[in-house]
């Protein structure tokens, strides 16, 4: 916590997320830097009630949710073709929180962008793995830019990546 205090008083102008939210011009965003059990990383949780309680604070009218770690089955497989996202953040997303974005990293070659219908709802989820780096730290990918309108619900995506 105190290097992130360093950190932050260092930067002013950064909004550190840890398991809260902002509302930027009417855009509400949630962040968590939580993702399951990786090595003995920072912020690290043991699947099921260990990190569901993490999940279950995210509010339900979300626009953008920002994990470090992807859901179970969206861009989260290895190269050795493991799917080893967090099933409970998958829950979390599928039956309640349902953003119009979920950004999130950790798996370096998952890398990219997909979507998922809500047909009930006649809307479109986004799902970023924003991960710029290779798996040797390196940048290897273009940042994603979108813009988003808080009203219609609608994105626009540069298509340069």
């Amino acid at each position: 916590p105190e290097k992130t205090n360093e950190l932050l008083r260092k930067y002013p102008n950064v909004t550190y997320l840890q398991d809260s939210f902002v509302i930027v011009e009417g855009i509400k965003i949630w962040g968590s830097p939580i993702q399951p059990w990786f090595h003995s990383w920072a912020f690290n949780r043991l699947r099921g009630e260990d990190i569901k309680k993490h999940w279950d604070l995210i509010p339900d009218d979300v626009d953008i949710l920002i994990t470090h770690g992807p859901a179970f089955g969206i861009l989260d497989q290895t190269p050795r073709g493991e799917h080893v996202g967090c099933e409970d953040l998958l829950d979390a997303i599928s039956t309640r929180v349902k953003p119009t974005i979920h950004v999130s990293g950790h798996i370096h070659p998952a890398y990219g962008y997909t979507t998922r219908f809500l047909n009930e709802e006649n809307r479109t989820m986004h799902f970023f793995n924003a991960s710029i780096l290779n798996e040797s730290y390196e940048i290897q990918n273009k940042p994603f830019v979108v813009e988003f309108d808080v009203d219609t619900k609608l994105i626009t995506l540069e298509t340069n990546n």
